[in-house]
């Protein structure tokens, strides 16, 4: 049977010999005062450094970002976070190794990563509001749309993770 060219929207065969595309474009070289501005805009987030990796990962598993995975994944040991926590948070609904705060952080990542499903709901934003205060909840807020953003450059421009 011969091999069809994946078309836009769809998910290549997983049965065929997929073969992982090279980088597509260097934003850094291309949009340099750009992507400054953009990694500026992330290093100015005041947030937890823990609860911030726990965002960036499941914001990434959503988004399929094989490289901003690798990198805060690694992040992410290097800083002590369990392996039980990382191995269950693509299911920390189910898991019991999250508190209410980092639940409440989680919702809100996966509401505001899945906008296409619908809107952030108010019980999502009210439950993120008992647990953070307004300052916080600000900050919370932009480290999501910061790792939704460098998703977006890494999948577009087909960022890869180095080999090691």
């Amino acid at each position: 049977m011969p091999k069809v060219a994946a078309i836009a929207g769809t998910m290549p065969d997983p049965m065929s010999d997929y073969v992982v595309p090279t980088q597509r474009i260097d934003l850094l070289a291309e949009a340099r005062d750009a992507y400054r501005a953009m990694a500026a805009f992330d290093r100015s987030i005041e947030l937890d450094p823990e609860l911030r990796e726990l965002v960036k990962i499941r914001a990434s598993q959503i988004n399929g970002c094989a490289f901003c995975l690798d990198l805060h994944l690694t992040d992410a040991r290097e800083m002590g976070i369990g392996t039980q926590r990382l191995d269950t948070l693509a299911g920390w609904h189910d898991s019991p190794f999250f508190t209410a705060r980092e639940r409440a952080a989680l919702a809100l990542t996966e509401a505001m990563t899945r906008l296409v499903d619908g809107p952030v709901f108010d019980g999502v934003y009210t439950e993120a509001e008992r647990h953070f205060d307004p300052p916080e909840l600000a900050q919370l807020i932009l480290a999501i749309v910061a790792i939704n953003s460098w998703n977006r450059i890494a999948v577009t421009s087909q960022k890869r993770p180095p080999t090691r």
